[in-house]
């Protein structure tokens, strides 16, 4: 452990899954752009799966737009379609299509899930959308996010592996 803890508690402007009264808390700093993240959307899903409810599952948005160009529009169009119950359902399809997420794309996910298209363009542009993604982000830089993926669990920043062995057996271990 390095010894980093997350400064931000969860609250209900995050991104949750899970049983939100579980013991164990795993909070996921992540870029939709960012082929590690692209590799750790499974194992997750399969963490989530294996702990059932004694997990909860938090997504925060770190994109690394310096070199991930369209991270930021994915997290927004992640956080819009949050805004009509689809957070998940567009989450799980920007990183499985994870090379395709320009503006016309990110539109016909929308599409896809059945969002209203124009209620998710204007809220891509909102003021409140894209001060949640950048929110996420600060609150990444104060609980020393440094790269993506990164995991804090319960609180205290995960530095070992994240591959699927490591991570549930030191779940379980909790």
């Amino acid at each position: 452990m390095s010894g980093s803890l997350l400064t931000k508690k969860v609250t209900d402007k995050d991104q949750v899954q899970g049983n939100l009264s579980a013991a164990i808390e795993l909070v996921e700093y992540g870029d939709y752009q960012c082929p590690h993240c692209g590799r750790a959307y499974p194992i997750i899903q399969k963490i989530q799966e294996a702990m059932g409810d004694k997990l909860k599952f938090v997504f925060r948005n770190f994109p690394l737009t310096n070199i991930h160009p369209d991270a930021m529009n994915a997290a927004v169009a992640a956080e819009a379609a949050g805004l009509q119950g689809k957070f998940w359902e567009m989450h799980d399809v920007i990183f499985e299509h994870q090379n395709r997420l320009l503006e016309h794309h990110l539109i016909s996910y929308a599409e896809e899930l059945g969002l209203n298209v124009e209620q998710f363009k204007n809220d891509m542009l909102s003021e409140p959308v894209i001060t949640k993604v950048e929110d996420d982000f600060e609150s990444g830089m104060r609980s020393g996010v440094n790269g993506t993926p990164s995991f804090f669990i319960n609180g205290e920043k995960y530095s070992n592996s994240w591959d699927y062995e490591p991570l549930l057996a030191h779940l379980k271990s909790l």
